[in-house]
Order: structure tokens, then C-alpha cells, then sequence
């Protein structure tokens, strides 16, 4: 973990601009979002400032990552399969609390910080982070760190006021007593401060990272179970790579934000070209019950192991594809082999998860 020291170039930068202006953006209630309203939102990003602040912060409860600096959602044509809502193009992701930041620059209107995180870039509101110095950062890199193991926890503070939401994968300094932890605040001029919190619950956090023991691991996937999907981590919930993420994050292992980059973190085995026997086969043969990944452009699934001959995945899933090219809704994380939706005539055969997994990526 750490404090970043300048802002990735990455192919996909500055996609959401390439996104609005492609073809017609969409309010939630199926309204066009005229260019006159979007081209604001670009110009209040302010994009030639880029890098000039070089700010290290880190974030003060949890947090929305936006596309674009703006709470407004946009969509594309909600009349399209897979389209509309919940698939707001600007929910870019979503940050722990106690995660370092680099700040490149903030917008016009000085609301919002364009920021890079361990995992992804966006822009975050200013309220929602603090600014670090040298000192602080000496202190919140400790070396003793514990993240937490229960989902969907509050932080409160002495007034019993929530401060934050906390979910499962939130790290925490270790303070020097060994009784309590350690978490940013933000003070009245914008800079982080360090504050002890308590636990009463011993059992809702554990020192980073957790031993991979099978215990572990059916504890930790538990919590995720039934959670209901949340693109982009919108709405305090998890998409399909927030869950892996969050999953392997507390046993150490370290994932980026979406799908397909998840699918270079670790060891690849591909699938292309197999039956879909031959596939269920390598998979059984070839994957790591708890310690792998089934990736398909645009979906990725936490493999558990075999179950009746059959391998059984973990996945926060939105929806079986039917002939007709709706989606029969899942909208939650669910346990099923690689064939959801198989007892159904109208799951359409070439949709179907096992007919498009092109990998196995084990770590």
C-alpha cells in the first residue's frame, strides 16, 4: 500500500469523454441529456490542469468514484438490452474509507479532486478526502494493518453519529496499544488527522492479511452471498470485480478494478476454442477451489471447487441472456455451476457463461 506519486497514463484515459460525445446520452427516465448540460460537466473538469496539484490524500469514509465531476447518472438508450438503469456510465467505482489518493487537479468549481487510487481513477468529492503530509503518512504507514471481515458495518463517532459506511476489505493502521485502530478524519482547513477508533466486535476485523485457511475462506464468501448487485459499486453494493477484489484483498492478494484487467493479475489458463465439456473438464482439472478466477470479457467469477461433477462458481451476476436478448434478472451474488439459467428453454445456448468463459486465472 502507499501514497501514488503521479497519475498513470493508461490507454483508457479520458474514455468518458469519448463516451458522451460517441452517440446520445440518457437520463434515467429514458430523456436525452442535451450536449448543453454534458458539455458543462466537461468543461467543470477542468482537464488542462491535469497534474498540476500533485496533492497525497487519502479518503475519509467511503465513497463514489465519478466518471465525470458530477453526482448526476447517465445512461445509454434504456430501450436496448442491458442498458438503462442500474447502469449509470458514471459510477466509475467506489473507494474504502482510509485509502491513499493521489490528487492531480481539482474541477472549475472546486467541489471535486480528479484522483488516482490503487485501483482505478475518477473524480471524488473534496469533503470526502483529506490532505496528507509527511508526518501523517509516517504514522498511517505503521506496518501493522488489519482490514476487515463483516461486510456492510458503520462507523460512528463519539456524538454517535455515523461517520461512514465500512465494507468488508476496509483497512486500518493497527495503533501502537494493539487495542484499537487507527482512521483519517479531516479537519476544519483539509488536512488528514489520525483518530483511534474502537471495536466491540473483535471478530468484525483481523490483522492483513487473514491466513488462507478453508475456515477463512467460507467465512469470508459468506459475507458476500446474496449481497444485491451494485454497478460500478453503486449504492453501497459490489459488481462482479469489487467482490473478487474484496474477496482476495483480505488474504493479500491484491486485484485491480475491473474484469479484464483481473484477468492479467494472475496466472492464465485459457479456454478458447474447447467444448463446453471440454471446458468443465479443464476447469475441475486446471482451477484452485477459492484461488481462482473464470473470466469472460465483461464478467469474472470466484471458482469454489466441484460439486456432483459439476464446477461450482461464485459471482455477483445481473442477469441470464434469453433468446428473445432480454435478461431473465439475477441482480444479486449467487452460487451457481457455469451453467446458470440451464433449467430454463428460453436461456439463449450461445449466452450461456459456460459457451463464452475464455479463461482461468489462478492465483
Amino acid at each position: 500500500m502507499g501514497f501514488k506519486d503521479s497519475l498513470d497514463s493508461q490507454k483508457d484515459f479520458g474514455w468518458e469523454m469519448r463516451f458522451i460525445r460517441k452517440e446520445p446520452i440518457y437520463y434515467a427516465n429514458g430523456r436525452i441529456i442535451p450536449p448543453s448540460v454534458y458539455k458543462k460537466w466537461i468543461e467543470n473538469a477542468n482537464m488542462g490542469e491535469i497534474d498540476s496539484k500533485k496533492y497525497k490524500a487519502i479518503t475519509v469514509r467511503r465513497t463514489d468514484l465519478k466518471a465525470l465531476p458530477t453526482s448526476a447518472s447517465f445512461y445509454r438508450d434504456p430501450k436496448r438490452p442491458g442498458e438503462g438503469f442500474p447502469f449509470d456510465y458514471n459510477q466509475n467505482s467506489a473507494y474504502h474509507i482510509n485509502l491513499p489518493l493521489f490528487v492531480s487537479h481539482l474541477s472549475k468549481d472546486k467541489r471535486w479532486a480528479f484522483v488516482r487510487g490503487s485501483y482505478t481513477f475518477g473524480w471524488i468529492k473534496v469533503k470526502d478526502i483529506a490532505l496528507v503530509s509527511q508526518d501523517f503518512i509516517k504514522q498511517f504507514q505503521n506496518g501493522s494493518y488489519a482490514m476487515t471481515v463483516k461486510d456492510n458495518l458503520k462507523l460512528y463517532n463519539r456524538s454517535n453519529r455515523v461517520i461512514s459506511p465500512v465494507k468488508l476489505g476496509a483497512l486500518f493502521p493497527i495503533a501502537q496499544d494493539k487495542k484499537h485502530y487507527l482512521v483519517a478524519k479531516r479537519n476544519a482547513k483539509g488536512q488528514a488527522e489520525l483518530e483511534k477508533v474502537a471495536v466491540k466486535n473483535p471478530n468484525i476485523i483481523a490483522k492483513k492479511p487473514l491466513a488462507f485457511t478453508a475456515k477463512n475462506v467460507a467465512v469470508i464468501a459468506k459475507e458476500f452471498y446474496a449481497e444485491p448487485y451494485g454497478w460500478g459499486e453503486s449504492y453501497e453494493c459490489r459488481d462482479c470485480s469489487a467482490t473478487t477484489r474484496d474477496f482476495f484483498g483480505v488474504f493479500g492478494i491484491f486485484l485491480r478494478r475491473n474484469s479484464s484487467k483481473q484477468a492479467k493479475d494472475g496466472d492464465s489458463i485459457s479456454l478458447t476454442g474447447l467444448t463446453k465439456t471440454q471446458k468443465k473438464r479443464k476447469i475441475i482439472q486446471e482451477a484452485k477451489p477459492f484461488r481462482s478466477l473464470l473470466y469472460v470479457p465483461g464478467h469474472v467469477a470466484l471458482y469454489l471447487g466441484k460439486y456432483k461433477g459439476e464446477p461450482v462458481i461464485m459471482h455477483t451476476y445481473w442477469g441470464i441472456r434469453k433468446n428473445d436478448g432480454s435478461k431473465l434478472v439475477t441482480g444479486r451474488t449467487i452460487i451457481t455451476t457455469t451453467e446458470p439459467g440451464k433449467e430454463r428453454s428460453d436461456a439463449k445456448e450461445r449466452s450461456k457463461l459456460i459457451n463464452t468463459l475464455k479463461s482461468i486465472v489462478n492465483f
